[in-house]
């Protein structure tokens, strides 16, 4: 039975025990979290809000494997799959499949494609850019909450999206009716949602900072394809950087579902989440340092987020040149991208 559940429905052998795995642990996590936080118990709340800021992680990281159709067969079976995680996520306000085709755009263009690019902005606004810059120095995902805002005020702001425009309504009041409910029933519980949803952005924006010195363009203007890196192999390679949380203890990488393989999902972008670390054995080897791999060790990681979080606001354009971001993630001061969360296609 399980055999024909497997061949029937994923996509790849072997494929079905990890994969109801984690979409039970993902659930549990985020459901069974939310319990604990309604409990009202102060150790239980507690517990409970690193439970549902994992489940949310987990959930993101699934997303991306649907957008590569790499959990099941059927691209409709990972188009839904896809866009019922993103309710636990809180990236729904966009549609999947612009999720996915924007980052498909990342992939085969090789460049970070957006739409709304919040800098500019806060350069005409220096009080707002300090009171953001303020904000990320204490670590809270400022950056970030803005590019989900955006996602939400998008169809009523954007021409090309006015067709969403009933649909993002419809999220909008359910999701902060339960909002609503949340800190009715109680306040506290309702800042442990706040808090696992900060510690949440915080994981994915920390994993994301590092993995590439990719162009930052506007989607919409000149013809990208044209004069960019598309189809450059070698190009994604030099500007691709593989951020694990472990490679002593590749297990620790379940944290954030092997996400920091990142090399070898460029070199294979539907590999599955749970073929990654395989792959990137077979690809490069065993090595623990900058080298075939690019990899970033974790140290230097930590150093280069902390050191860099209220630079990387405005970020350095610079780092997309040469060998200066290589060098400076060796020193652990390099500033890295942010706001390129792929749950937030603008």
């Amino acid at each position: 039975m399980f055999s024909r559940i497997e061949n029937g429905y994923f996509r790849y052998q072997g494929s079905l025990l990890p994969n109801l795995s984690v979409l039970i642990y993902c659930h549990l996590a985020y459901f069974g979290g939310a319990t604990l936080v309604l409990s009202l118990n102060p150790v239980l709340m507690a517990v409970g809000t690193v439970a549902l800021a994992h489940g949310m992680v987990i959930a993101s990281y699934l997303i991306h494997d649907c957008a590569h159709n790499a959990l099941f067969k059927s691209p409709r079976h990972n188009g839904l799959t896809g866009s019922l995680l993103n309710w636990l996520t809180g990236g729904c306000y966009g549609t999947y499949a612009e999720l996915r085709a924007q980052h498909m755009r990342h992939h085969v263009e090789h460049v970070d494609v957006i739409r709304f690019d919040y800098r500019p902005y806060l350069a005409r606004h220096p009080f707002q850019l300090r009171i953001v810059q303020a904000l990320e120095w204490l670590y809270v995902p400022a950056v970030e909450f803005i590019m989900h805002a955006a996602l939400m005020v998008a169809p009523f702001i954007l021409e090309e999206k006015k067709n969403q425009r009933l649909r993002t309504a419809g999220i909008i009041l359910v999701r902060f009716s339960l909002l609503a409910a949340l800190f009715v029933y109680s306040a506290e519980a309702y800042l442990c949602y706040l808090f696992a949803y900060a510690m949440f952005l915080t994981v994915l924006r920390f994993m994301d900072a590092f993995q590439h010195n990719y162009e930052v363009v506007l989607s919409g203007g000149e013809d990208i394809r044209a004069v960019k890196h598309g189809g450059d192999r070698t190009y994604e390679h030099l500007h691709t950087f593989s951020n694990p949380v472990s490679v002593a203890h590749p297990w620790l990488n379940l944290i954030c579902l092997n996400f920091g393989y990142h090399n070898a999902h460029h070199a294979r972008p539907a590999a599955p989440w749970h073929g990654l670390p395989g792959l990137h054995r077979k690809l490069y080897g065993e090595a623990s340092e900058n080298g075939a791999a690019r990899i970033i060790p974790f140290h230097k990681q930590l150093a280069s987020f902390h050191n860099s979080r209220v630079a990387r606001v405005m970020g350095d354009n610079s780092e997309t040149q040469g060998n200066r971001f290589a060098k400076r993630l060796e020193q652990g001061t390099a500033v890295g991208a942010s706001g390129m969360s792929f749950l937030t296609p603008l």
